[in-house]
């Protein structure tokens, strides 16, 4: 029964019987009742303490002397709810108490808890707890909690390793075994948040395990500071825990007060005597039986463990004290009210009945000796602030509470939540599913588990993740690079082929020296324009491969030197598009050799061919064009090669099957041999591209462009060369046989 709730309600009733300024000649007085926490016994209680008797005879009272004009109740809203007069609960706010038409004569001293959820997600969100287990009481205000804290976490990215809901009227309180407690010792989660009030069934279970389960963070309210008073229960399982309690000042001259209180104080009251019994060496007298004797001189509250009692005021004792204060100010307008309409004579100003005080009691606002503002309307209450308690057990039987931090809703945005690195503990808790993925990594979900439960898998080439805990990866720009570890893209260096580069001045060199042969090949060509052996290879296809060869050779210089946006550029228009006119004309030659066309008849091939070319390299150019940083789409590269090989194997085949036609100057032999060596040079170039890198890659591009012009040359142009040179009389016999040859 002694406990600071009435210890807080005494200290409140004598400080203000000694105000002068505050109901002056006015003395409150008091009763003290103890209810049980049972519906049954909570309405019992109250008609017996209406009725003055020892028996609940309702609508009765022969208490004539002494009448109550407001009742301070609690723990819990039940309580408040059975006796349901004129009272003011002390317990914490309940939403269904503020039912005007069901309770119209009830406040509540308690601020709202509307942000408790969200000051608890603050909280796992500081220590990066993303897995957390839920223990919550089966009933109305259990379930509202736990759907603003699921919204919460679910907001924040916080998973619930298990939840549950405790039915109140499940067991029997002084149950020693409880289904429950087995999943949350086994559960990996090392952080577990209670709710639920003092007096419900789970609260009594919880202090009663058999099987402990230690070492465990719980975040709770302060209503559970019950737990870590329980004797029976061994504390080192609730060290560390961590509650949420109401922000409030401290009431000057309230511990003092607990120092002197004793029996002979108020010797009226058997609870305190018991109480000295019991935990000091007192005797009772054997002339009453009721007198203590033989105490020791100056005995205190002080001197009890903490367990037994706790010296402190907790948020209940500070609404306690709050509400009384509310009556003695409801009194006091009311009575200056009454004085100011009419004197008061005989004390007739002093009778009134407890209905009359809801005017005034609705409307209270004062500031309390710790300079808090109290205000019971409805419409002025706010958010509770809360200061967050840590528990310290360590060494057993240490129980202090200590202030590490606080959560105000009503600070500025980002300031909401502050916490002090105060703690006993060498190590801060962990209470992950999954560990973190750290950068280089991405998170991959577990397939029909939490969302934070997951694998951490490496990012995929040229991917990074810079931070932890990424859910994808993001790709490198196309002119960086993703380092070894992944976590960050890397500047490409500028590298090129230069022509100071011994392998750019010979490829140079090369490309000069095959274009002078070519311009030679062909100045040769127009000198002897009229012998029988170009006139029988269709001069107008020779002159067009020869030009487009001397421009092949001479192409292959703008992939050397420093690039710019304009090389870059030409060199994909130009060599495709030279490349596939020397192609076609050998595809054309091919076609005159085969099928004995007239002269001018395969020269459509070329052009043909070439808007073809040009229609893919616009495309290219048009959808993902190349730059200095960037090689451009690597499937439209492949598709131009592809149709560039399409016509070389077209000319291949076709210059097979003419291969043995009779002709004194058939060049079909060496038109096939001449795409045999282009194919051979082009086929391996694309796995040799992409398995080489910067400069080296370049010169592998201009290589394949070199050899495979200089194998049209030489195998198509080398044998008439000879046969001018060297062999002149067989450029004057066999006239008859020269009509419609290659």
């Amino acid at each position: 029964m002694w406990n600071s709730y009435v210890l807080a309600f005494i200290f409140a009733i004598e400080e203000i019987n000694r105000n002068p300024h505050l109901l002056p000649n006015i003395s409150l007085g008091f009763d003290l009742y103890n209810v049980v926490h049972s519906e049954h016994r909570a309405l019992e209680s109250s008609l017996i303490w209406l009725s003055g008797l020892d028996r609940d005879i309702p609508n009765y009272t022969c208490r004539r002397e002494s009448k109550s004009v407001a009742v301070l109740t609690g723990t819990t809203w039940a309580i408040s709810a059975q006796i349901g007069t004129l009272l003011l609960t002390y317990g914490p706010f309940e939403p269904i108490l503020n039912d005007g038409d069901q309770f119209p004569s009830l406040y509540q001293m308690a601020p709202r808890d509307t942000s408790l959820a969200l000051g608890m997600v603050s909280l796992l969100l500081h220590f990066r707890w993303t897995w957390v287990g839920i223990v919550i009481s089966e009933d109305k205000k259990g379930v509202e909690f736990l759907s603003d804290l699921r919204r919460e976490m679910d907001r924040s990215g916080i998973c619930a390793a298990f939840v549950e809901m405790i039915p109140v009227t499940e067991m029997s309180p002084f149950s020693r075994t409880w289904p429950y407690h087995l999943e949350i010792k086994d559960i990996s989660a090392n952080v577990v948040i209670i709710y639920s009030d003092a007096d419900t069934l789970t609260s009594s279970t919880f202090s009663r395990w058999d099987d402990l389960v230690i070492w465990k963070v719980w975040v709770m309210t302060s209503q559970w500071d019950f737990i870590t008073n329980e004797r029976t229960f061994i504390l080192d399982s609730f060290h560390g825990t961590l509650s949420f309690s109401h922000h409030h000042g401290e009431i000057p001259g309230f511990e003092n007060f607990i120092q002197t209180v004793n029996p002979s104080k108020y010797p009226e009251d058997i609870y305190l005597a018991k109480l000295w019994f019991l935990f000091f060496p007192c005797m009772i007298s054997e002339s009453d039986c009721k007198t203590l004797e033989n105490c020791p001189p100056n005995a205190s509250l002080g001197w009890l463990p903490w367990q037994l009692f706790d010296m402190t005021m907790i948020e209940w004792s500070y609404n306690v004290y709050n509400a009384v204060y509310a009556v003695a100010w409801t009194l006091h307008e009311m009575l200056l009210q009454r004085a100011e309409m009419q004197p008061m004579g005989s004390g007739e100003g002093l009778v009134f009945s407890p209905w009359q005080l809801h005017p005034f009691l609705r409307n209270v606002q004062f500031n309390n000796s710790a300079g808090d503002s109290v205000n019971l309307a409805e419409e002025g209450k706010s958010d509770a602030e809360y200061a967050i308690l840590n528990f310290w057990n360590f060494p057993e039987g240490l129980g202090l509470k200590v202030k590490v931090g606080e959560y105000s809703p009503r600070a500025p945005r980002g300031q909401e939540f502050r916490y002090q690195q105060v703690s006993d503990l060498l190590q801060t808790p962990h209470s992950v599913c999954s560990e973190s993925c750290s950068p280089g990594f991405r998170k991959t979900p577990q397939k029909g588990k939490a969302t934070c439960c997951f694998d951490c898998t490496p990012c995929p080439e040229n991917e990074i993740s810079n931070e932890t805990d990424m859910d994808q990866c993001v790709r490198c720009p196309d002119y960086q690079y993703a380092n070894r570890q992944r976590d960050r893209c890397l500047q490409k260096a500028v590298t090129f082929l230069a022509y100071e580069d011994p392998l750019g001045m010979a490829l140079a060199c090369t490309a000069l020296s095959f274009s002078g042969l070519t311009a030679v090949v062909l100045g040769v060509f127009v000198k002897h324009l009229d012998t029988h052996i170009f006139k029988a290879n269709n001069r107008t296809l020779s002159y067009t491969l020869l030009v487009s060869l001397t421009l092949c050779f001479l192409c292959s210089l703008l992939f050397i030197g420093r690039p710019n946006t304009a090389t870059c550029i030409l060199q994909q228009i130009a060599f495709g598009v030279v490349s596939t006119v020397a192609v076609s004309a050998v595809l054309a030659k091919t076609l005159t050799v085969l099928v004995w066309l007239v002269s001018g008849a395969p020269n459509f091939i070329i052009p043909v061919c070439s808007f073809i070319q040009l229609s893919l390299r616009g495309v290219w150019l048009g959808t993902s064009p190349p730059f200095i940083d960037i090689d451009g789409s690597v499937t439209a590269f492949c598709c131009v090669l592809g149709y560039l090989g399409s016509l070389a194997l077209g000319s291949f085949s076709l210059a097979y099957l003419a291969r043995n036609l009779p002709d004194t100057f058939n060049g079909a032999k060496f038109l096939m041999f001449s795409m045999l060596v282009f194919c051979s040079v082009w086929v391996p170039f694309l796995p040799v591209y992409h398995s080489t890198k910067g400069k080296v890659t370049v010169a592998v591009e201009i290589f394949s462009i070199l050899a495979s012009s200089a194998g049209l040359l030489g195998c198509i142009f080398v044998p008439k060369c000879y046969i001018i040179f060297l062999r002149p009389e067989r450029n004057t016999s066999n006239i008859a046989h020269l009509h419609h040859s290659g």
